[in-house]
């Protein structure tokens, strides 16, 4: 596994990121957190200091292009970057997706995730190399949901869709530069962001795995990883069907209701 010595996560005060930044905590390294609420973060902050790690803790918004700019930019070195923050919202009702949500959802999901990964992409080309080559990691958190278009979570599964592919697309030129980008889609995760779903999961895991699974793959420089497999796999397959085929089949769950859920 690769010893980082300087991680950068948003997202981080609960579920996944909070997940991957335990994970991440150990002495000598420093990592700089940023979340939404306040309370939250705070407290993931003090869980990874009781583990050896300094830690920076930040309140923002990713939605923010400038203050996420200024972040990245004052944290000095940078040896893995994960854009884990976004949000989760459906159509539970039935009816189509207000023009609102849909709007909130693409710019926590996708302009949320530019204005991480495009300054701390900027920044690790800057960076000296390391003995194999490599001046950074950079993971971008999408979903299975990037592969099916889901008729109950049409913003969500288009905006996963498209960072998942200006993730793989970005990969390519950055990695001769000795950047290496990463899709990361996962399933159904154990989170407040799941927690309210009214249908069945399966692959449901604990987050704590999920990180496990995402660091591995970091580590092996892939540029997506997807888990369960079995389930990459079905989406993949359900996403290559007819449009009124694939809609039919995938209306069949019920969608999740209220307001967009953040992770």
């Amino acid at each position: 596994m690769v010893a980082y010595r300087s991680v950068l996560i948003t997202g981080a005060s609960s579920g996944l990121g909070r997940a991957l930044a335990l994970q991440c905590a150990a002495p000598g390294v420093e990592l700089h957190l940023s979340g939404r609420d306040a309370t939250r973060l705070e407290a993931a902050a003090t869980e990874c200091r009781t583990r050896g790690a300094a830690v920076q803790a930040r309140v923002l918004d990713v939605r923010d292009a400038a203050a996420m700019e200024a972040w990245i930019a004052a944290a000095g070195r940078l040896d893995l970057v994960v854009a884990n923050a976004g949000i989760s919202a459906g159509t539970g009702d039935g009816r189509p997706e207000s023009a609102a949500q849909a709007r909130v959802v693409f710019a926590a999901n996708l302009d949320g995730v530019l204005n991480t990964a495009m300054p701390a992409l900027a920044a690790m080309r800057m960076q000296a190399p390391g003995a194999d080559g490599v001046r950074g990691r950079i993971g971008v958190v999408a979903s299975i949901a990037a592969f099916v278009p889901v008729p109950g979570a049409p913003a969500y599964c288009a905006s996963k869709a498209a960072v998942d592919v200006w993730t793989v697309a970005t990969a390519a030129v950055a990695r001769p530069e000795g950047v290496l980008m990463t899709s990361i889609c996962p399933g159904y995760v154990r989170t407040a962001m799941t927690a309210r779903n009214r249908f069945p999961m399966p692959g449901l895991m604990d987050a704590d795995r999920a990180a496990r699974i995402i660091l591995r793959g970091l580590a092996a420089g892939r540029r997506r990883i997807v888990f369960p497999w079995w389930m990459g796999f079905a989406a993949r397959l359900a996403g290559l069907l007819p449009p009124r085929l694939s809609g039919a089949l995938l209306s069949i769950p019920p969608g999740k209701d209220g307001l967009p859920d953040g992770h």
